[in-house]
């Protein structure tokens, strides 16, 4: 056979299969990574408006079950949620920034529910808010922070309500049982403005520069509505902050779900970001503050896991959940300490108002 024709038999003969992972090499790459973790002092951060707590930072790829990039387009494995766990893995690639080739290593069922969140969100009306509105988010909120003795404690569940200026002019509000006296609604020294309830408040300055960090609903508008587009943006803003790119990027986009009101198009894209992040998983069953069950998608840093709780039908946003999977500073396994549940999201005209209806 002369060689032209082994060029012209090879041509039609299909590519050789790209190789994969063994599950052997799957528990290796595992125990070296955790090995890592365990050497490594976990890292706080504190986030949010104004009472979100320290908690440990979030590090990605500690699953490594693995899933074509994308998932914009809703195509996700159609298998249940516990076989998908146990091991039923597709594997896909992306290119690193260096050029190399690296694996997105959030599972199946992940993306699956991930992509079902961002297309109830992409159904919602959009609220359009004028210029001088507010966005108001009733909540439960209960976290772990440090006393004077540096030992750590979880309030009570309790409510939380927030307002926040539109396009960031005006001072908004915050109300937290049990946090602010009466006269602590005053912004500054002198102001004669009395608290907007007897439970008393802490007015929020205007925000001036709003940016990922401190976001408005004018802000969140102007953000790309394409994933990837997104992703990248979110990861170049936030580099150099917390434990890990990957922990950071996934930490972000939960303070922006969490405390704001977006287009639906941004919260959509702002679901799907979050399925290309590196070493986000699914969880069966989670609580929230009100005690909903529902679905959840994850990541764990430091012995801690955060979820995103959604409502298991409709896929609706519930809450969070930070529980302790390994023992360390913050307890033993299966303590939790952290809970939000998100009562309802509204707009209104001015801070202290309170909406008869709200939409969660």
């Amino acid at each position: 056979m002369n060689e032209h024709e082994r060029a012209e038999l090879a041509r039609l003969l299909p590519p050789p299969a790209r190789p994969e992972l063994s599950s052997d090499r799957h528990r290796l790459l595992r125990g070296h990574l955790m090995s890592e973790i365990r050497d490594t002092k976990p890292a706080r951060v504190r986030r949010g408006k104004l009472g979100w707590v320290a908690i440990p930072a979030l590090a990605g790829g500690l699953a490594l079950a693995m899933v074509l990039p994308g998932g914009s387009d809703g195509a996700a494995s159609k298998a249940p949620l516990a076989q998908q766990q146990s091991g039923q893995q597709v594997q896909g690639e992306q290119p690193a920034e260096n050029g190399s080739t690296t694996l997105n290593v959030a599972p199946v069922a992940a993306v699956q529910l991930l992509t079902q969140a961002a297309d109830t969100a992409a159904g919602k009306p959009d609220p359009k808010p004028g210029k001088n509105q507010f966005v108001y988010v009733d909540s439960l909120v209960s976290f772990a922070g440090t006393n004077a003795n540096g030992e750590t404690h979880v309030d009570k569940v309790h409510r939380r309500q927030i307002w926040l200026s539109v396009d960031g002019s005006q001072r908004g509000l915050l109300k937290e049982e049990g946090k602010f006296g009466k006269g602590e609604a005053a912004a500054k020294e002198g102001d004669k403005r009395p608290a907007p309830s007897p439970d008393g408040g802490l007015w929020l300055d205007p925000t001036k520069k709003p940016s990922i960090g401190a976001p408005t609903y004018n802000y969140l508008a102007g953000l790309p509505t394409d994933p990837d587009a997104l992703l990248k943006k979110i990861y170049a803003e936030t580099k150099g902050q917390g434990r890990t790119p990957d922990q950071e990027a996934f930490a972000t986009i939960g303070d922006l779900l969490r405390e704001q009101i977006a287009p639906p198009a941004v919260s959509a894209a702002l679901y799907r970001a979050a399925a290309k992040i590196p070493g986000v998983t699914a969880v069966e069953d989670s609580v929230d503050a009100s005690g909903r069950h529902g679905v959840a998608v994850a990541h764990v840093d430091s012995g801690v896991r955060t979820e995103w709780i959604f409502e298991p039908k409709t896929h609706e946003f519930l809450g969070e959940r930070e529980v302790v999977v390994a023992e360390g500073d913050f307890g033993k396994p299966g303590t939790v300490i952290g809970h939000t549940a998100v009562l309802g999201r509204s707009i209104t005209d001015k801070p202290g108002d309170e909406p008869k209806q709200t939409n969660a």
